[in-house]
Protein backbone atom coordinates (compact mmCIF):
# COMPACT_ATOMS: atom_id res chain seq x y z
CA UNK A 1 0.00 0.00 0.00
CA UNK A 2 1.29 3.40 -0.99
CA UNK A 3 2.19 5.59 1.98
CA UNK A 4 0.18 8.62 2.71
CA UNK A 5 1.50 12.07 1.94
CA UNK A 6 3.40 13.68 4.53
CA UNK A 7 1.51 16.48 6.75
CA UNK A 8 4.45 18.49 7.45
CA UNK A 9 2.49 20.81 10.41
CA UNK A 10 3.57 22.56 13.46
CA UNK A 11 3.69 21.56 16.76
CA UNK A 12 0.74 22.16 18.67
CA UNK A 13 2.08 24.08 21.70
CA UNK A 14 -0.81 23.45 24.04
CA UNK A 15 -0.92 19.66 23.57
CA UNK A 16 3.22 19.55 24.96
CA UNK A 17 1.80 22.49 27.29
CA UNK A 18 -0.81 20.28 28.88
CA UNK A 19 1.25 16.86 29.32
CA UNK A 20 4.14 18.72 30.52
CA UNK A 21 1.70 20.56 33.14
CA UNK A 22 0.21 16.62 34.77
CA UNK A 23 4.36 15.16 34.28
CA UNK A 24 4.93 17.87 36.66
CA UNK A 25 2.19 17.16 38.71
CA UNK A 26 3.07 13.38 38.38
CA UNK A 27 5.61 14.32 40.38
CA UNK A 28 4.01 15.80 43.01
CA UNK A 29 1.91 12.40 43.31
CA UNK A 30 5.19 10.51 43.14
CA UNK A 31 6.69 12.67 46.14
CA UNK A 32 4.27 12.16 48.38
CA UNK A 33 4.30 8.52 47.63
CA UNK A 34 7.65 8.13 48.95
CA UNK A 35 8.28 11.00 51.66
CA UNK A 36 5.66 9.22 53.87
CA UNK A 37 2.30 7.78 54.41
CA UNK A 38 -0.46 10.30 54.46
CA UNK A 39 -3.85 9.72 55.17
CA UNK A 40 -6.22 8.84 52.53
CA UNK A 41 -7.48 11.78 50.46
CA UNK A 42 -11.03 10.16 51.27
CA UNK A 43 -10.75 11.99 54.51
CA UNK A 44 -12.26 15.03 54.04
CA UNK A 45 -11.14 17.36 56.59
CA UNK A 46 -7.73 17.36 55.27
CA UNK A 47 -8.14 19.87 52.32
CA UNK A 48 -4.88 20.96 51.54
CA UNK A 49 -4.06 17.22 51.38
CA UNK A 50 -7.14 16.39 49.40
CA UNK A 51 -6.43 18.86 46.86
CA UNK A 52 -2.88 17.65 46.79
CA UNK A 53 -3.85 14.20 45.75
CA UNK A 54 -6.96 15.34 43.63
CA UNK A 55 -4.60 17.56 41.16
CA UNK A 56 -2.64 14.27 40.73
CA UNK A 57 -5.36 12.37 39.13
CA UNK A 58 -5.34 14.37 36.20
CA UNK A 59 -2.21 13.03 35.36
CA UNK A 60 -2.74 9.59 34.09
CA UNK A 61 -5.97 10.31 32.28
CA UNK A 62 -4.36 13.03 30.43
CA UNK A 63 -1.34 11.14 29.12
CA UNK A 64 -3.08 8.09 28.35
CA UNK A 65 -5.62 10.49 26.08
CA UNK A 66 -2.94 12.04 24.67
CA UNK A 67 -0.93 9.42 23.95
CA UNK A 68 -3.55 8.13 21.26
CA UNK A 69 -3.81 11.62 19.73
CA UNK A 70 -0.09 11.12 19.26
CA UNK A 71 -0.48 7.74 17.95
CA UNK A 72 -2.96 9.37 15.45
CA UNK A 73 -0.63 12.51 14.45
CA UNK A 74 1.73 9.67 13.97
CA UNK A 75 0.16 8.23 11.40
CA UNK A 76 0.01 12.03 9.73
CA UNK A 77 3.65 11.54 8.70
CA UNK A 78 3.27 9.65 5.99
CA UNK A 79 2.96 6.30 7.41
CA UNK A 80 0.98 3.00 6.24
CA UNK A 81 -1.40 1.51 8.20
CA UNK A 82 0.97 -1.48 8.48
CA UNK A 83 3.48 0.49 9.80
CA UNK A 84 1.39 2.40 12.49
CA UNK A 85 0.20 -0.94 13.74
CA UNK A 86 3.71 -2.39 13.73
CA UNK A 87 5.17 1.07 15.50
CA UNK A 88 2.23 0.89 17.81
CA UNK A 89 2.56 -2.68 19.23
CA UNK A 90 6.23 -2.54 19.03
CA UNK A 91 6.43 0.53 21.82
CA UNK A 92 3.79 -0.66 23.91
CA UNK A 93 5.35 -4.14 24.24
CA UNK A 94 8.40 -2.06 25.25
CA UNK A 95 6.24 0.22 27.53
CA UNK A 96 5.67 -3.39 28.94
CA UNK A 97 8.87 -4.41 29.67
CA UNK A 98 9.83 -1.35 31.32
CA UNK A 99 7.38 -1.20 33.58
CA UNK A 100 8.45 -4.96 34.56
CA UNK A 101 12.43 -4.21 34.70
CA UNK A 102 13.53 -0.81 34.77
CA UNK A 103 10.35 0.76 36.23
CA UNK A 104 9.75 -1.68 38.97
CA UNK A 105 13.18 -1.46 40.21
CA UNK A 106 12.48 2.20 40.37
CA UNK A 107 9.57 1.87 42.42
CA UNK A 108 11.75 -0.27 44.72
CA UNK A 109 15.90 -0.05 44.70
CA UNK A 110 15.98 -3.92 45.07
CA UNK A 111 16.02 -6.35 41.62
CA UNK A 112 15.06 -9.29 43.93
CA UNK A 113 12.19 -7.70 44.89
CA UNK A 114 8.91 -9.68 44.29
CA UNK A 115 6.79 -6.62 43.83
CA UNK A 116 5.48 -6.12 40.76
CA UNK A 117 3.40 -2.87 40.42
CA UNK A 118 0.94 -2.89 37.25
CA UNK A 119 0.67 0.75 37.08
CA UNK A 120 0.17 3.38 34.08
CA UNK A 121 3.18 2.57 32.16
CA UNK A 122 1.67 -1.07 31.80
CA UNK A 123 -1.33 -0.16 31.23
CA UNK A 124 -0.41 2.50 28.87
CA UNK A 125 1.50 -0.57 26.72
CA UNK A 126 -1.26 -2.53 26.55
CA UNK A 127 -3.75 -0.02 25.52
CA UNK A 128 -1.27 0.79 22.87
CA UNK A 129 -0.59 -2.73 21.65
CA UNK A 130 -4.60 -2.34 21.75
CA UNK A 131 -4.58 0.24 19.29
CA UNK A 132 -2.16 -1.28 16.98
CA UNK A 133 -5.46 -3.39 15.67
CA UNK A 134 -8.23 -1.05 16.75
CA UNK A 135 -6.78 2.28 14.79
CA UNK A 136 -7.98 0.07 11.49
CA UNK A 137 -11.50 0.68 12.45
CA UNK A 138 -13.34 3.26 10.59
CA UNK A 139 -12.75 6.45 12.74
CA UNK A 140 -16.53 6.96 13.83
CA UNK A 141 -16.60 2.95 14.54
CA UNK A 142 -14.04 3.37 17.24
CA UNK A 143 -15.43 6.60 18.06
CA UNK A 144 -18.18 4.41 19.39
CA UNK A 145 -16.25 2.01 20.73
CA UNK A 146 -14.27 4.61 22.85
CA UNK A 147 -17.39 6.73 24.09
CA UNK A 148 -18.92 2.95 24.73
CA UNK A 149 -16.38 1.77 27.15
CA UNK A 150 -15.59 5.17 29.07
CA UNK A 151 -19.10 5.61 29.82
CA UNK A 152 -20.68 1.96 29.91
CA UNK A 153 -17.89 0.19 31.67
CA UNK A 154 -19.59 0.74 35.08
CA UNK A 155 -22.30 -1.59 34.23
CA UNK A 156 -19.38 -3.94 35.45
CA UNK A 157 -19.19 -2.78 38.38
CA UNK A 158 -21.30 -5.27 40.54
CA UNK A 159 -18.85 -8.58 38.70
CA UNK A 160 -15.85 -9.13 41.34
CA UNK A 161 -12.96 -11.30 40.62
CA UNK A 162 -14.06 -13.59 43.60
CA UNK A 163 -17.25 -14.83 41.34
CA UNK A 164 -15.43 -14.96 38.06
CA UNK A 165 -11.79 -15.30 38.75
CA UNK A 166 -8.38 -13.39 39.80
CA UNK A 167 -8.00 -12.76 35.58
CA UNK A 168 -10.93 -9.59 36.28
CA UNK A 169 -8.79 -7.86 38.17
CA UNK A 170 -6.21 -6.94 35.01
CA UNK A 171 -9.62 -6.36 32.89
CA UNK A 172 -12.06 -4.41 35.49
CA UNK A 173 -10.04 -4.23 39.10
CA UNK A 174 -7.66 -3.36 41.51
CA UNK A 175 -5.61 -5.43 43.90
CA UNK A 176 -3.33 -8.22 44.05
CA UNK A 177 -3.36 -10.82 42.00
CA UNK A 178 -2.21 -14.40 43.53
CA UNK A 179 1.47 -14.77 43.42
CA UNK A 180 3.72 -16.10 40.99
CA UNK A 181 6.71 -17.42 42.76
CA UNK A 182 8.26 -15.31 44.84
CA UNK A 183 7.14 -12.29 42.79
CA UNK A 184 3.78 -10.61 44.03
CA UNK A 185 1.81 -8.78 41.38
CA UNK A 186 -1.05 -6.13 42.01
CA UNK A 187 -3.21 -4.22 39.69
CA UNK A 188 -2.92 -0.68 39.88
CA UNK A 189 -4.43 0.36 36.21
CA UNK A 190 -6.78 -2.48 34.35
CA UNK A 191 -7.58 -2.56 30.50
CA UNK A 192 -11.42 -1.55 31.14
CA UNK A 193 -11.56 1.67 30.20
CA UNK A 194 -8.26 2.94 29.57
CA UNK A 195 -7.97 0.99 27.11
CA UNK A 196 -11.46 3.32 25.52
CA UNK A 197 -9.58 6.57 26.69
CA UNK A 198 -6.39 6.00 24.43
CA UNK A 199 -8.25 4.82 21.84
CA UNK A 200 -10.85 8.15 22.25
CA UNK A 201 -7.87 10.21 22.22
CA UNK A 202 -6.71 8.33 18.83
CA UNK A 203 -10.32 9.99 17.79
CA UNK A 204 -9.66 13.34 18.81
CA UNK A 205 -6.83 13.13 16.71
CA UNK A 206 -8.27 14.64 13.26
CA UNK A 207 -9.76 17.69 15.46
CA UNK A 208 -6.21 18.54 16.87
CA UNK A 209 -5.09 18.77 12.57
CA UNK A 210 -7.76 21.76 12.01
CA UNK A 211 -7.39 25.05 11.49
CA UNK A 212 -6.88 27.03 14.77
CA UNK A 213 -10.61 28.82 15.50
CA UNK A 214 -11.93 25.50 14.54
CA UNK A 215 -10.14 23.30 16.98
CA UNK A 216 -10.23 25.79 19.68
CA UNK A 217 -13.82 26.12 19.38
CA UNK A 218 -14.28 21.85 19.31
CA UNK A 219 -11.65 22.17 22.62
CA UNK A 220 -13.42 23.95 24.38
CA UNK A 221 -17.17 22.79 23.50
CA UNK A 222 -16.02 19.10 24.35
CA UNK A 223 -14.32 20.34 27.16
CA UNK A 224 -17.36 22.08 28.91
CA UNK A 225 -20.08 19.51 28.00
CA UNK A 226 -17.80 16.50 29.99
CA UNK A 227 -17.62 19.02 33.01
CA UNK A 228 -21.49 20.21 32.92
CA UNK A 229 -22.41 16.10 32.24
CA UNK A 230 -20.56 15.51 35.81
CA UNK A 231 -22.11 18.54 37.25
CA UNK A 232 -25.25 17.50 36.15
CA UNK A 233 -24.41 13.17 37.10
CA UNK A 234 -22.71 13.46 40.48
CA UNK A 235 -25.43 14.51 42.83
CA UNK A 236 -28.23 11.90 41.49
CA UNK A 237 -26.33 9.31 42.39
CA UNK A 238 -27.73 7.15 39.72
CA UNK A 239 -24.61 6.25 37.75
CA UNK A 240 -20.97 6.65 37.05
CA UNK A 241 -19.30 6.58 40.35
CA UNK A 242 -19.51 3.80 43.12
CA UNK A 243 -18.65 6.32 45.78
CA UNK A 244 -22.21 7.81 46.72
CA UNK A 245 -21.94 11.89 47.53
CA UNK A 246 -24.14 13.36 49.82
CA UNK A 247 -24.33 16.35 51.76
CA UNK A 248 -22.14 16.84 54.79
CA UNK A 249 -21.72 19.07 57.95
CA UNK A 250 -19.97 21.63 56.13
CA UNK A 251 -19.70 23.51 53.13
CA UNK A 252 -15.81 22.55 52.08
CA UNK A 253 -16.77 18.32 53.12
CA UNK A 254 -19.59 18.11 50.92
CA UNK A 255 -17.64 19.86 47.99
CA UNK A 256 -14.91 17.70 48.57
CA UNK A 257 -17.25 15.00 48.53
CA UNK A 258 -18.86 16.10 45.45
CA UNK A 259 -15.37 15.81 43.58
CA UNK A 260 -14.38 12.25 45.12
CA UNK A 261 -14.82 9.60 42.66
CA UNK A 262 -13.13 6.72 42.02
CA UNK A 263 -9.90 6.42 40.16
CA UNK A 264 -9.13 2.01 40.67
CA UNK A 265 -10.64 1.43 37.63
CA UNK A 266 -11.26 5.44 36.69
CA UNK A 267 -14.97 5.69 36.56
CA UNK A 268 -16.97 7.16 34.03
CA UNK A 269 -17.02 10.58 36.72
CA UNK A 270 -13.55 10.70 37.43
CA UNK A 271 -12.89 10.55 33.62
CA UNK A 272 -15.43 13.33 33.17
CA UNK A 273 -13.91 15.27 35.86
CA UNK A 274 -10.26 14.77 34.60
CA UNK A 275 -10.44 14.77 30.59
CA UNK A 276 -13.12 17.53 30.81
CA UNK A 277 -11.14 20.34 32.06
CA UNK A 278 -7.81 19.29 30.28
CA UNK A 279 -9.50 19.53 26.87
CA UNK A 280 -10.85 22.91 27.82
CA UNK A 281 -7.54 23.89 28.64
CA UNK A 282 -6.40 22.75 25.32
CA UNK A 283 -8.83 25.24 23.93
CA UNK A 284 -7.84 27.94 26.14
CA UNK A 285 -4.19 27.55 25.85
CA UNK A 286 -4.11 27.23 22.22
CA UNK A 287 -4.90 31.07 21.98
CA UNK A 288 -2.39 32.39 24.38
CA UNK A 289 1.91 32.84 23.68
CA UNK A 290 3.55 30.76 25.66
CA UNK A 291 6.21 32.94 28.19
CA UNK A 292 9.00 31.39 29.63
CA UNK A 293 7.47 29.36 32.81
CA UNK A 294 5.02 27.75 29.80
CA UNK A 295 8.05 27.24 27.61
CA UNK A 296 9.67 24.98 30.17
CA UNK A 297 6.31 23.07 30.74
CA UNK A 298 6.26 22.25 26.86
CA UNK A 299 9.95 21.11 26.87
CA UNK A 300 8.65 18.62 29.40
CA UNK A 301 5.92 17.60 27.54
CA UNK A 302 8.04 16.44 24.50
CA UNK A 303 9.79 14.16 26.26
CA UNK A 304 7.29 12.40 28.41
CA UNK A 305 9.31 8.74 29.25
CA UNK A 306 12.57 10.37 29.07
CA UNK A 307 11.12 12.29 32.04
CA UNK A 308 9.10 9.53 33.57
CA UNK A 309 12.63 7.56 33.71
CA UNK A 310 14.50 10.09 35.34
CA UNK A 311 12.31 11.39 37.84
CA UNK A 312 11.04 8.52 39.77
CA UNK A 313 14.15 6.81 40.97
CA UNK A 314 15.58 10.69 41.69
CA UNK A 315 12.76 11.28 43.96
CA UNK A 316 13.34 7.80 45.39
CA UNK A 317 16.48 8.42 45.83
CA UNK A 318 15.86 11.80 47.74
CA UNK A 319 13.75 10.28 50.21
CA UNK A 320 16.37 7.45 50.81
CA UNK A 321 19.10 9.78 51.99
CA UNK A 322 16.34 12.01 54.07
CA UNK A 323 15.27 8.71 55.89
CA UNK A 324 19.15 8.12 56.11
CA UNK A 325 19.86 11.13 58.20
CA UNK A 326 16.47 11.33 59.99
CA UNK A 327 15.52 7.71 60.84
CA UNK A 328 18.69 6.16 60.60
CA UNK A 329 16.88 3.31 58.90
CA UNK A 330 15.90 3.30 54.83
CA UNK A 331 14.50 -0.57 54.88
CA UNK A 332 10.72 1.04 54.53
CA UNK A 333 11.82 2.40 51.45
CA UNK A 334 13.30 -0.63 50.28
CA UNK A 335 11.14 -3.12 48.07
CA UNK A 336 8.21 -1.22 48.64
CA UNK A 337 7.26 2.78 48.86
CA UNK A 338 5.18 4.59 51.85
CA UNK A 339 1.46 3.91 51.04
CA UNK A 340 2.82 -0.11 50.98
CA UNK A 341 5.55 0.05 54.04
CA UNK A 342 4.88 3.21 56.07
CA UNK A 343 7.94 5.42 57.04
CA UNK A 344 8.52 5.96 61.07
CA UNK A 345 6.94 9.31 60.96
CA UNK A 346 5.48 10.50 57.94
CA UNK A 347 7.26 13.52 56.62
CA UNK A 348 5.29 17.30 56.54
CA UNK A 349 3.56 18.25 53.26
CA UNK A 350 5.41 21.36 52.85
CA UNK A 351 8.56 18.80 52.69
CA UNK A 352 6.41 16.80 49.96
CA UNK A 353 6.30 19.98 47.75
CA UNK A 354 9.94 21.40 48.22
CA UNK A 355 11.23 17.55 47.19
CA UNK A 356 8.79 17.98 43.99
CA UNK A 357 10.00 21.00 43.08
CA UNK A 358 13.75 20.04 43.69
CA UNK A 359 13.32 17.20 41.82
CA UNK A 360 11.35 19.05 38.53
CA UNK A 361 13.88 21.93 38.42
CA UNK A 362 17.08 19.41 38.34
CA UNK A 363 15.23 17.63 35.48
CA UNK A 364 15.00 20.35 33.37
CA UNK A 365 18.25 20.65 32.00
CA UNK A 366 18.59 17.15 30.99
CA UNK A 367 15.18 17.47 29.61
CA UNK A 368 16.22 20.09 27.27
CA UNK A 369 19.12 18.72 26.06
CA UNK A 370 16.54 15.41 25.22
CA UNK A 371 14.20 17.55 23.87
CA UNK A 372 17.13 19.65 21.22
CA UNK A 373 18.56 16.29 20.59
CA UNK A 374 14.67 14.75 19.66
CA UNK A 375 14.31 17.51 17.15
CA UNK A 376 17.86 17.51 15.84
CA UNK A 377 17.59 13.74 14.98
CA UNK A 378 15.73 11.13 13.84
CA UNK A 379 16.94 8.09 14.72
CA UNK A 380 14.44 5.36 15.09
CA UNK A 381 15.26 4.68 18.66
CA UNK A 382 14.41 8.19 19.95
CA UNK A 383 11.08 7.68 19.42
CA UNK A 384 10.62 4.66 21.59
CA UNK A 385 12.00 7.18 24.85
Amino acid sequence: MAAMQVERRPRIYSIDLLRGVVLVMMALAHARDFAGSSPNPGELLRAFLFFTRWLTHFVAPVCVFLAGTSAYLYGRRGKTPDEVSRYLFIRGLWLVFLELTLVRWCWTFNIASGLVLLQVIWVTGWSMMALSLLHRLPLNVLAVFSLAMIAGHNLLDGVTSEAVGWWWKLLHGFGPLPPLGNMKPFVGYAFIPWIGVMSAGYCFGPLVVEPAEQRRRAFLAIGSAAIVAFVLLRPTNFYGDPHVWRALPTSLETFLAFINTQKYPPSLLFLLMTLGPAILFLGVADDIKPGPVARQFITIGRVPLFYYLLHLPLVHAAVLALAWFTHGNVGFLIDGFAPLAPAPEPVSLPFVYLLWIATVLALLPACRWFAALKQRRTDWWLSYL
